[in-house]
């Protein structure tokens, strides 16, 4: 008898052995912090479960995982990318990305979720604006901000905060000031002239962290800032009295993305997580615990869960678009020329 159980013991070990050297293991590179912690509690683990994958999360921002996808290029070690949406034209155009596989769900999307190369799909979306204090512009009797050009107003000298440009929401900015004085994409230098001559004396600070943003908001150091929804409904979830707006001249898009990687080892697999984070439960998580506005147009939040994301069909129409190949084109010759004459 105790042979027999031995024996059954034996082959169940060799069992769960070969199982486990089966199991295909899908690397997903993306973002860390709470988008992370949402990804590991709320999205992966059903895709694992329903799959039988194991996935192994790479965090980093888009730069990092962009250098991490040019390192390794004719040897890929990640299966699914995520980045901003303009780092990942750049994903594309060095060919990194597959073709997305047909399926069902595209049909459920915005327009504003598919890129024309059909090679990387947007799966969340923030809006860039203006964040502000409340408290501090009730108790200054200060009308709420409305337009892109009222971050040029005095009253607000060294209580501004911006990031630099080579991060979206400075970059955002850079071009609504080109485009509200007869430039844009392809004409920027109106844009440089504002921020030298108008925007400047009011910036406390170019922060490209989030954190640090958030630290001087909460010391009272800033009072207003150009920053994305998300990031402002992540601030006043901590009981911040902060307030969100699209200027009246329109907010721009902030995109993420996801594609699968050209040379992926899991091609198949890489396509359905693709898929399983558009669905409509994956969809309301990352907008209700990660403030990112669904692209599926079948998501239903309720009117707490919308406060400070785009939702909806109305919304998602209103938000701009930037031409992300000619910034692309550009956009390391405008960081020098922004060192040199802004940020200095």
């Amino acid at each position: 008898m105790r042979a027999f159980v031995y024996g059954l013991m034996a082959t169940a070990a060799v069992w769960c052995g070969t199982a486990e050297a089966q199991q295909k293991t899908l690397y997903v590179a993306a973002y860390g912090g709470s988008f992370e912690q949402t990804m590991r509690k709320e999205i992966i683990p059903a895709f694992e479960q329903k799959h039988g994958v194991k996935i192994e999360y790479v965090a980093g921002n888009s730069t990092d995982n962009l250098a991490k996808l040019q390192a390794q290029k004719g040897n890929q070690q990640i299966d699914v990318v995520i980045l901003d949406d303009g780092p990942m034209y750049q994903a594309v155009a060095l060919g990194f990305c597959s073709d997305l596989a047909k399926a069902p769900i595209y049909d459920d999307l915005y327009d504003l979720a598919k890129m024309p190369s059909n090679k990387a799909v947007n799966f969340g979306a923030v809006g860039t604006g203006i964040v502000y204090n409340k408290k501090v512009f009730e108790e200054n009797k200060w009308p709420a901000p409305a337009s892109w050009t009222d971050i040029e107003d005095a009253k607000y000298k060294k209580k501004l905060v911006i990031p630099p440009i080579n991060n979206s929401y400075g970059l955002h900015a850079l071009v609504m000031m080109a485009r509200l004085n007869g430039g844009g994409e392809k004409n920027i230098e109106p844009g440089f002239k504002e921020f030298r001559d108008k925007i400047n004396p009011n910036v406390l600070a170019y922060e490209p962290s989030p954190g640090k943003m958030t630290e001087l908001f909460q010391s009272g150091q800033a009072t207003i800032a150009v920053w994305g929804s998300g990031r402002s409904k992540a601030l006043a979830d901590t009981g911040f009295p902060a307030a969100f707006v699209y200027p009246k001249e329109g907010g721009i898009v902030l995109a993420s993305a996801a594609c699968a990687i050209q040379g992926s080892k899991q091609p198949a697999e890489a396509q359905q997580f693709i898929q399983h984070m558009l669905m409509p439960e994956a969809q309301k998580s990352l907008a209700v615990s990660a403030g990112f506005g669904p692209v599926n147009k079948k998501v239903e939040l309720t009117p707490d869960q919308q406060v400070g994301l785009p939702y909806g069909p109305e919304q998602m129409s209103k938000l701009l678009v930037v031409d992300w190949d000619t910034i692309n084109a550009n956009r390391e010759a405008w960081n020098k020329r922004w060192t040199r004459e802004i940020e200095r």
